[in-house]
């Protein structure tokens, strides 16, 4: 996983959008604002003993499974948009990449958008009341 702060472009959402120069970010900077991260095996998530302990220590009881591709996901383009427009939850966001790749901007105390690369094996938390929003990138293709 790779973290970094955005530019203000307007550009395709699915571009890196990196600072000219790049910023890249710490985890210990997106511990501090709420963003857990784990690497873990995407092809043994159904017996990984690591993926378990996390599930039983954070309560964990209920998975989704996310594929969203034009083939599997009616109104494709209108979720897409709705995947990218910033909102909060009240409950903690728990994303778990098992292909492809795909962006999660979340909002910096300051107000800065912060873009977070996901690939397989990447899982994060967006703790409750974090501004976010989700985009794929230009491999238009991710699986969480």
């Amino acid at each position: 996983m790779q973290a970094w702060f955005m530019d203000d472009s307007n550009e395709d959402q699915r571009l890196p959008h990196h600072r000219n120069p790049k910023e890249l970010l710490t985890m210990d900077y997106l511990a501090d604002l709420g963003v857990l991260y784990w690497k873990l095996n995407p092809d043994n998530y159904e017996h990984d003993s690591e993926l378990g302990k996390i599930r039983d220590e954070r309560g964990y009881d209920y998975m989704d499974l996310l594929d969203p591709c034009p083939e599997k996901v009616s109104n494709y383009e209108e979720k897409l948009k709705n995947f990218f427009t910033e909102h909060i939850h009240k409950d903690e966001e728990i994303r778990y990449c098992f292909a492809g790749s795909g962006y999660f901007d979340v909002m910096d105390k300051d107000d800065r958008w912060i873009r977070i690369w996901m690939k397989p094996g990447d899982l994060i938390v967006l703790t409750a009341g974090i501004y976010h929003r989700f985009t794929l990138d230009t491999s238009n293709y991710i699986k969480v």
